[in-house]
Parts: structure tokens; sequence; C-alpha cells
């Protein structure tokens, strides 16, 4: 049952994403270029994603715990750190090059379009690199101690 309803949610999400037309990275692009050919239909949509979260967790935490795990997973975690300030950084410069962020990506990568898989392959190559680089720096840091 946790599948077929990680399967409809993502279905649903993606549905939402290309009705949406946040799977156009012209779209998403065009919200960027203030003054240029500027869309706000982006703000919309984030806007609405807002709403509907905040709306979802108020009544998710009612239940008390998950549908189908024991407890939430919520991070604990409030400060803000090199790696976190870096990485929003490297997403946003990514997402405003590309017009695709990770979860818009996925939808459209089932339409077969070369760009959405080039996009891919750059953020899988991010992520190794931001693996290797953390590891890297993490060793200096403890042989320096």
């Amino acid at each position: 049952m946790r599948i077929i309803s990680a399967f409809a949610i993502g279905l649903l999400f993606g549905c939402g994403i290309l009705i949406s037309g946040m799977g156009n990275p012209a779209k998403v692009l065009n919200f960027f270029d203030i003054a240029g050919t500027w869309d706000p239909s982006l703000a919309f949509v984030m806007g609405g994603a807002l709403i509907v979260t905040g709306v979802g967790y108020r009544l998710v935490f009612r239940f008390g715990k998950p549908a189908f795990a024991t407890a939430f997973a919520l991070p604990t975690r409030q400060d803000l750190d090199v790696k976190l300030v870096g990485g929003s950084a490297v997403f946003g410069i990514g997402w405003g090059m590309s017009g695709f962020c990770p979860g818009g990506l996925i939808p459209v990568l089932g339409l077969g379009m070369s760009g959405p898989l080039l996009t891919a392959i750059a953020i899988l190559a991010g992520m190794l690199t931001a693996k290797w680089t953390t590891r890297l720096v993490f060793k200096e840091q403890t042989a320096g101690a």
C-alpha cells in the first residue's frame, strides 16, 4: 500500500507540474526575466503550493502519526551552515540557467527530450561533485585537528 500511495502522490505532483506549465523551462526562465518577458505564473504556482502544504501539514499532524510509518521524520536541525547556503545558491543558479528544478524535471524526463536529460545528467554530476568535495573537506578538517 505504501508503494501505491507514493506512486499516486508522484503522479499527482507530475500532473500538477505539467498542467501548470512548470515543465516548460521557458515559462520558468520568463519568471526571472523581470525586464523582458516576465511571467508571474510561477509565483502563483508556488503560492498555491505553499497554501496546500500549510493546510496539508495541519491536517496530517492531527492524526498523530503517518499512515504508513510509525512516526513523522522531521528535520531537527535549524541552523544555517555553509553547505546549506552554498547548496541553495548552486541550486538557484542551476534552476535559473536551465529552467528546471529537480522536482519539475522528473515528470518532463518521460517526454524524451534531450534538454531535460542533459539537465538531469548535470544535476547528478553536481550531486556527485558535492559528495566528493564534502568528503575531501571533511577528511582535511579531521586530519588537521
